[in-house]
């Protein structure tokens, strides 16, 4: 834990040392990226909700800032009410995507991302000239925000993201989500509200997916539909879980790395970057189904570690 909460204080003060830019954007990604990874174990491993509607969540929070700052807002307020939002939304769609199980859940969520992004494709929400495809909106008032703010904030959220999913874990949230993953039907027979349980965790994996979002889309400066509805999004979810070690609380760490370091090496590549990742996927999972978290952990050395972590 002291270990943990160096690390976390070194990487905070980089900025005010000197650190080169292009090490701040590959943390400020890291902890992005780790937040939402973090979700997403939360609902597919440790729930069994296997969610591809994410960049729904991301997309309607960062939009809500966007118009928010149009409309006189300030951006933190947006923030706030953004990640609401998107955890109204989980709300609003849990009783119909609730309704399908295994594969067609999925296929269900796959689903939300696109209608959105042709809903925001064709409606111009507020006035003014637009950016990019669709209603793409420049976000105002943050020309006097610091970025070091904005690289902070993803620490925040990524570090916070870590502790919730450890804090859910531990409580009887955790113990619930647990045996519906393992056994719906034994589940509910047993006296746990599977709904309910499925509900909370749904929704809470939106709003920290959302405020994730508006961070991201803080840090760019702008948002418009194509990208940000996209199918990337839900990739890099799966592979940061995935290559790292799904239903395991240090496999988004260690999955974030790497999709960190394929984004920039992949960036020459942009065409065939989300083939090339499909297969390092099915590779990772062919010869270890737990990720590398699992394979490490077959190692002495791995245990030593952890250890001294905590």
């Amino acid at each position: 834990m002291v270990i943990a909460l160096c690390v976390t204080v070194a990487l905070a003060i980089m900025p005010l040392v000197g650190v080169p830019k292009s090490w701040i954007l590959y943390i400020f990604l890291f902890f992005i990226y780790l937040a939402m990874a973090n979700m997403w174990n939360l609902l597919a491993g440790y729930s069994g909700l296997v969610s591809l509607c994410q960049p729904a969540f991301l997309g309607l929070a960062g939009y809500a800032m966007t118009i928010g700052t149009w409309l006189d807002i300030p951006w933190w307020a947006g923030m706030i009410g953004g990640s609401l939002i998107a955890g109204l939304f989980a709300l609003l769609i849990s009783s119909a995507v609730f309704r399908l199980s295994g594969v067609y859940f999925a296929i269900g969520t796959l689903v939300v991302p696109e209608a959105l992004r042709m809903i925001f494709f064709l409606w111009r929400p507020v006035g003014g000239a637009m950016h990019g495809a669709g209603a793409g909106y420049m976000i105002k008032g943050i020309g006097d925000l610091s970025p070091h703010v904005v690289y902070w904030l993803s620490i925040f959220v990524g570090v916070g993201s870590l502790f919730l999913v450890k804090g859910i874990l531990r409580s009887k949230l955790g113990l619930g989500l647990s045996a519906i993953r393992d056994n719906e039907r034994a589940a509910s027979s047993s006296g746990i509200d599977v709904f309910r349980l499925k509900l909370y965790v749904f929704i809470i994996s939106a709003i920290i997916t959302g405020f994730a979002g508006t961070i991201y889309y803080l840090y760019q400066g702008y948002i418009e539909p194509t990208a940000t509805f996209n199918v990337r999004w839900t990739m890099t979810l799966l592979l940061a879980t995935v290559i790292g070690g799904i239903r395991t609380v240090e496999g988004p760490v260690v999955g974030t790395v790497v999709v960190v370091f394929l984004y920039f090496l992949l960036a020459r590549y942009a065409g065939y970057s989300l083939l090339i990742q499909g297969i390092i996927l099915v590779g990772i999972m062919l010869i270890s189904p737990q990720g590398i978290v699992g394979i490490l952990r077959r190692s002495k050395f791995y245990d030593s570690i952890v250890k001294r972590m905590k």
